[in-house]
């Protein structure tokens, strides 16, 4: 894109004006609430196609009814309005119907990672929520044995499918909906459900989700790019991610459209599934794209009915490749996150742009100053925070809003309120006010359009996942014979995000063993955690402070350095760590 094709500021403003319109339809007070949306549907097209799985066609009526039987069920164990309760199942509609039904009930789901276990498993069900139950899919059970099986949870567990299963039980359950005074109390700014987010620092937090937010996201992505009843939503990431849980599934609620939902991502069948159910519109993640652009080419590559995809992480190359290939009309890149008060959206700019701000008074968000090696904020002589200017790199921040009948700019935390307070910034241009800090690196070219960077602070992003460097130390850090253990992200060419890399050095007279560190990590973490390298160092690297030089060590990369460090890789085959060629 060139200086003559940028879109003028107001062209965008324009286009961000019907996003931000139908946003605001939904309030903090306002009574309705998420399931309220799904049984109005229910009621109105009960015939209508909700979910497609397999070979499947499941109507809205069909899901209400089963979403019920949940609720009731969930009833009769005493969960009551008010209860959080953990839920940890893998894509299938079970999920969404235990996940509505506990919702029908006025109960709060906290959405599990199913990759997640032993400590991690146990303090997302207990401290991080204070669940008063877990549900565990029974693919989920080989989790559920690194703490000792349901006897090593916090909470009781309920499993769904096979022996000892709770089907039985639904069958007997009540099909209809449960009375609506359940949920009396429940407004647009009441928890809908907690999804857990890696954060910069410890295990994984609680981020709240409430119900005006969740609504609202769908009904400003059905605004901008016209969804109705016909659109066919393809779901294949994670239900207990904001990508697939909020994004897609309440633009299917939004237009009231089906959803085509699968257990994964799979690149050798994506176009055909698209092409069988006449998939309009998907999220992405951007290692997904580089796995489509990588297969095979087809000559139907472009014979398809996919109008829109929408995400993040595509790099410019995959962008490029992407288009010339598939030429979806909308290949929609922006920003967001879990918790975050604030968004952007690549509606008309340059390949690559995470999205625009074509007028910065009508926006809560900046960048600022801060030191790329300590992640501290630079500050001017009367102390407030410094922005920057186009081409600076520097961390974005977004004014928190509370303000009567406005749900967006506000920020919900975390169900820890120390965890929220500290993602906070206080007193940053005038006194008294209060930012969300993102922990994400940016920089914005003269018009505006903001590029992604980095991540600031402990922690990466691999495989679509956020994985925290403080999680992996503790699971790690009491390896036999360990001196000292650092945990980062380095780039890898040809690869998304940062794969993560453990700089170690072992006490004088202990060998490395390469096998048991790869089985003590197999063990303990989930697999996208575990880290791809292992940099064995000749001594600690400590600054006169104790702490490791992570930032010189990520400057080396993958590499040997100066030292000549040996590097090993992961062969996850073999099932050990072998020294790099």
């Amino acid at each position: 894109m060139n200086a003559a094709t940028v879109p003028s500021r107001e062209d965008t403003q324009r286009r961000l004006d019907v996003l931000s319109a139908a946003v605001l339809r939904h309030t903090p007070e306002q009574a309705l609430t998420v399931t309220d949306r799904f049984e109005a549907l229910a009621a109105a097209h009960p015939e209508r196609t909700f979910l497609v799985w397999g070979d499947r066609a499941i109507s809205y009526g069909e899901a209400n009814c089963a979403m019920n039987r949940h609720a009731h069920f969930a009833r009769a164990q005493g969960l009551a309005p008010g209860d959080t309760v953990a839920v940890m199942v893998e894509n299938r509609p079970e999920f969404l119907y235990l996940w509505f039904g506990l919702a029908k009930i006025g109960c709060v789901p906290a959405l599990l990672n199913t990759h997640i276990g032993g400590a991690a498993l146990q303090h997302a069900a207990g401290a991080a929520t204070k669940s008063r139950a877990l549900f565990i899919g029974e693919e989920c059970l080989a989790q559920l044995a690194t703490v000792g099986g349901a006897a090593g949870m916090p909470v009781p567990v309920h499993r769904l499918g096979g022996e000892g299963g709770i089907e039985s039980a639904l069958r007997q359950a009540d099909a209809e909906n449960p009375p609506p005074a359940l949920r009396a109390d429940v407004r647009g700014e009441s928890s809908f459900c907690l999804v857990f987010t890696s954060g910069t620092t410890g295990l994984p937090k609680a981020a709240v989700i409430t119900h005006a937010r969740w609504l609202g996201v769908g009904e400003g992505w059905t605004a901008l790019f016209n969804h109705g009843a016909g659109d066919v939503f393809y779901c294949v990431l994670p239900l207990y991610h904001v990508a697939a849980g909020m994004s897609l599934l309440s633009q299917v609620l939004a237009c009231g459209g089906r959803m085509v939902l699968r257990p994964r991502f799979s690149a050798s069948r994506f176009w055909d599934d698209v092409r069988r159910h006449g998939v309009t519109v998907t999220q992405y993640s951007g290692e997904m794209c580089r796995y489509l652009v990588n297969q095979p080419p087809r000559p139907d590559d472009r014979n398809h009915t996919l109008r829109m995809m929408s995400g993040a992480g595509v790099n410019r190359d995959v962008w490029v490749r992407f288009q010339e290939r598939f030429a979806v009309p909308h290949l929609i890149e922006g920003y967001g996150g879990t918790e975050i008060n604030a968004g952007l959206m690549n509606l008309d700019g340059p390949v690559g742009s995470c999205g625009r701000i074509p007028f910065r008074e009508r926006s809560n968000v900046r960048l600022v100053r801060c030191d790329p090696d300590t992640g501290e904020h630079l500050r001017s002589a009367d102390g407030t925070l410094i922005e920057c200017a186009p081409g600076e790199v520097g961390e974005l921040i977004a004014l928190i809003v509370r303000l009567p009948g406005i749900a967006a700019g506000r920020f919900d935390g975390y169900a820890d309120p120390e965890a929220t307070e500290r993602k906070i910034l206080r007193n940053v241009f005038a006194p008294g006010d209060a930012w969300f800090r993102s922990g994400d690196l940016f920089r914005r070219d003269a018009d505006d359009y903001y590029w992604f960077v980095d991540r600031t602070g402990d922690t990466y992003r691999w495989k679509s996942e956020n994985v925290s460097t403080t999680e992996v130390t503790e699971a790690l850090g009491d390896f036999p014979g360990l001196e000292s253990l650092t945990v980062y992200g380095v780039e890898v060419p040809g690869e998304e995000g940062r794969a993560g890399m453990a700089a170690i050095a072992m006490s004088p007279g202990v060998p490395f063993d390469p096998q048991a560190f790869c089985e003590l990590a197999r063990a303990r973490l989930p697999s996208y955690a575990i880290p791809v390298f292992v940099r064995l160092l000749r001594e600690a690297d400590l600054t006169s402070t104790f702490k490791p030089r992570r930032t010189d060590l990520q400057k080396l990369g993958i590499e040997p350095g100066p030292r000549a460090d040996p590097v090993y890789v992961l062969d996850m085959t073999a099932r050990t760590y072998v020294p790099r060629s």
